[in-house]
């Protein structure tokens, strides 16, 4: 019974929103007036001159680190930098349409770090790869970018890899008896 009514009461929305429709529709040809030549308008946007704040020795220390160009990262995108010809030290970032003012940033462990504060992109750059995230998404943007010296150093990482923090200390011991030319290698438990 409440199926019936249910069905019965859309089937009459639906004809009187019809009929509406088709009341609503002109009866006759509509007669425009003729509009006046068409001007267009040439909007006037002042440039801003931005005005940049000047950067200490240590950031200019850090920008004299960064890897320009174009920059090869996974999943087949590209990161470009170049300097701001506007400002000595800092660096315009690209990725895809995406385009980041990056100034660098002082860190206590010594990684090359640049940052846009307006969009929130942060360029991280360590000696094995570089990345750019984004502080205010939280997210990664760029992951494994590589230059030809990042490139050099994570192969060079993977070959002789470092010894992990629960390995066992081997420590090398210059044998007293054999003289200096033998060396024992001799495990050091806690």
């Amino acid at each position: 019974m409440l199926k019936t009514l249910f069905w019965g009461v859309l089937m009459a929305v639906s004809l009187s929103l019809s009929a509406h429709a088709v009341t609503a529709a002109p009866k006759g040809p509509t007669k425009t007036k003729p509009s006046a030549a068409k001007t267009s308008r040439v909007v006037v946007v002042p440039l801003v001159e931005v005005v940049y704040t000047a950067l200490s020795a240590a950031q200019l220390a850090v920008a004299d680190k960064v890897a320009l160009g174009k920059i090869p990262c996974e999943l087949a995108a590209h990161v470009s930098i170049v300097p701001n010809p506007q400002s000595a030290g800092r660096f315009i970032l690209e990725l895809g349409r995406e385009k980041h003012f990056m100034e660098p940033v002082l860190t206590s462990t010594g990684a090359v770090r640049l940052e846009d504060e307006k969009s929130g992109a942060v360029w991280l750059q360590l000696a094995n790869k570089s990345m750019l995230m984004n502080q205010k998404q939280g997210k990664r943007l760029a992951d494994d970018c590589m230059n030809a010296d990042q490139l050099r150093v994570a192969q060079a990482m993977e070959r002789s890899p470092q010894p992990g923090l629960l390995d066992p200390l081997v420590v090398e011991v210059a044998s007293p008896a054999a003289g200096n030319d033998r060396i024992q290698k001799a495990s050091a438990t806690n």
